[in-house]
């Protein structure tokens, strides 16, 4: 077991397949022309899944495919069949735009469950936060996952005079609709244009829920990234990730792998430790993992708290989102 100074185990590994995508959302893409990596750099099938064979022996249960978006990676399906084979919870985030071509490979996968990225129930919001027309093929793709009794969470990171406004739209979605909408607060990457003046906070969220809905508090599961909650008569819940105003980080059980093979123990860490390089050499990488969660910082990488007036913006370390891999 995986197991870092804050006697926290680490069981589930978040691999990257790829730092492209097919959307344009500015909170992860710092620009429009952006230089993906090498596709000789990132790593192949097979590396992808010697890699995580070494992280199931030493204790990983769950494994998520992210991006980038993951879907547009051209092998993509054959390491999705290639990782269900291995003793996991296999699940993958992704933007939807290209889900109904991946729904027998999904099917077959065994996977059950799918997090979706979407900020708005808005056609023209959704075209000048992604700058692409992709709205109704997404909404169509999540009718699609519903329909084949796949539990769908949708991602929803909430900006100040942005989408803030569609809070109680996505909430009332559930009314109907068996989903688990999930709002985020807005975080800081590099070439992202934070600011804390944006963020909606956890509590900021509920105020707004509760002058509307009947909100009943649900219980926490271990490792639980968010807060969850349904209003009352709903099919479906809400939940709220605050990691800027009231982090999880107590029983933190994540491991990030990048699309270059680069691990990282925090979403918000400064370091990374090379796996690919080493794994190419034919080194033995298991004292790397281990020494990277050893290094693992208490909260948020160590670079900033909650006080959101703290941040100093040009001071934070990290790489932009589309390349960590969320």
């Amino acid at each position: 077991m995986i197991v870092d100074g804050f006697n926290r185990k680490h069981d589930y590994l978040r691999i990257s397949l790829t730092d492209n995508c097919n959307l344009r959302c500015f909170y992860c893409m710092p620009e429009e022309e952006y230089a993906f990596t090498p596709t000789s750099k990132l790593m192949q099938v097979d590396e992808i899944e010697s890699i995580a064979k070494i992280f199931v022996s030493q204790g990983v249960k769950k494994i998520r495919l992210t991006g980038g978006e993951p879907l547009v990676r051209k092998d993509a399906a054959e390491i999705i069949m290639r990782l269900s084979k291995l003793p996991i919870k296999l699940t993958l985030t992704t933007n939807a735009t290209r889900l109904h071509e991946f729904i027998d490979v999904i099917n077959d996968a065994g996977i059950n469950s799918i997090n979706i990225s979407l900020d708005t129930l808005q056609k023209d919001r959704f075209l000048l936060m992604t700058k692409r027309d992709q709205y109704e093929r997404v909404m169509s793709n999540i009718e699609l996952m519903i329909e084949n009794n796949i539990h769908v969470k949708v991602n929803a990171v909430v900006m100040k005079g942005l989408n803030d406004i569609e809070i109680n739209d996505f909430i009332e979605w559930t009314r109907l609709k068996p989903i688990h909408v999930r709002f985020i607060e807005f975080m800081p990457f590099d070439g992202n244009k934070w600011n804390r003046d944006r963020v909606v906070t956890w509590q900021e969220i509920l105020e707004v829920a509760k002058n509307k809905f009947d909100i009943i508090p649900l219980d926490r599961e271990q490792h639980d990234t968010a807060k969850k909650y349904q209003a009352t008569g709903h099919i479906g819940t809400f939940a709220v990730i605050s990691t800027m105003s009231a982090p999880f980080c107590g029983d933190c059980n994540r491991m990030r792998l990048t699309a270059d093979g680069k691990m990282k123990n925090c979403l918000f860490s400064t370091s990374e430790t090379d796996l690919l390089t080493p794994f190419r050499n034919s080194e033995d990488i298991i004292p790397m993992i281990y020494q990277s969660i050893r290094d693992k910082k208490e909260a948020l990488g160590g670079q900033f708290t909650t006080d959101l007036e703290k941040i100093e913006i040009s001071k934070l370390e990290n790489r932009s989102m589309i390349t960590i891999g969320g």
